[in-house]
């Protein structure tokens, strides 16, 4: 998708911050819209239908935690892809973010090149399709025959190990919590130890690599590339 067919809405209460953030990106080709509210960011979700929102979290009548809550629950904007963009960097503060349905977490002061390119990884995701095979850089996962390889060598997973790797990978960046990843993997009705997910994770590393998970400390798991 070309940046012109994508719209952000940016929320902040800080008139220059919506300034400088909405400048960077008009000249990257988005199409920018702007709240100044949680009120005024579910208002303008709900009518624009977003594909990204940049959503501060310390604001005046509804917060961003708040704003993000009533998003998700919204059904047609449920799943938008969402990230705040906050001076607050404690990792309560992101833990929360994350609870409320975040995608991403951006720590405020932030370059425009370093923005640019963190929105380019989140829309990203937008363009992976489930039924597809999945290729990120040198890595391909292939769900229709279960092959997963790296660098042109072909790896031979276990099942599970292979259904963990491809939900992380099929929405690069976004954090799933673990209670999502033990419900998707291995289902409902099935009894697992605490640690189930993080023992195959660290086979994942050290078949694939370590730089591709990222640990969301009191959340869960992410896929980076």
């Amino acid at each position: 998708m070309n940046p012109e067919d994508i719209k952000i809405l940016l929320v902040d209460d800080e008139p220059d911050i919506l300034e400088i953030i909405s400048y960077s990106l008009k000249n990257a080709g988005y199409n920018i819209y702007t709240a100044t509210n949680g009120f005024e960011a579910v208002e303008q979700a709900s009518k624009i239908e977003p594909h990204l929102i940049i959503l501060d979290v310390m604001m005046p009548e509804m917060d961003g935690i708040e704003a993000c809550e009533i998003i998700r629950k919204t059904e047609k904007i449920k799943n938008t892809l969402i990230t705040f963009l906050s001076a607050r960097g404690e990792d309560y503060s992101q833990i929360a973010g994350f609870n409320a349905g975040a995608d991403d977490y951006l720590t405020k002061p932030i370059k425009p090149k370093i923005l640019l390119s963190k929105v380019k990884s989140l829309l990203r995701r937008m363009s992976i399709d489930q039924d597809e095979v999945i290729e990120l850089e040198d890595l391909i996962i292939d769900r229709s025959s279960y092959k997963v390889s790296i660098s042109g060598n072909e790896l031979n997973l276990p099942r599970k190990e292979f259904e963990l790797l491809y939900l992380l990978a099929s929405r690069p960046g976004k954090v799933f919590k673990r209670e999502y990843i033990l419900e998707s993997v291995w289902g409902k009705d099935v009894i697992v130890g605490d640690r189930t997910i993080d023992v195959h994770i660290r086979k994942l590393r050290e078949k694939i690599g370590d730089t591709f998970f990222k640990t969301i400390k009191g959340v869960g798991y992410k896929f980076v590339i």
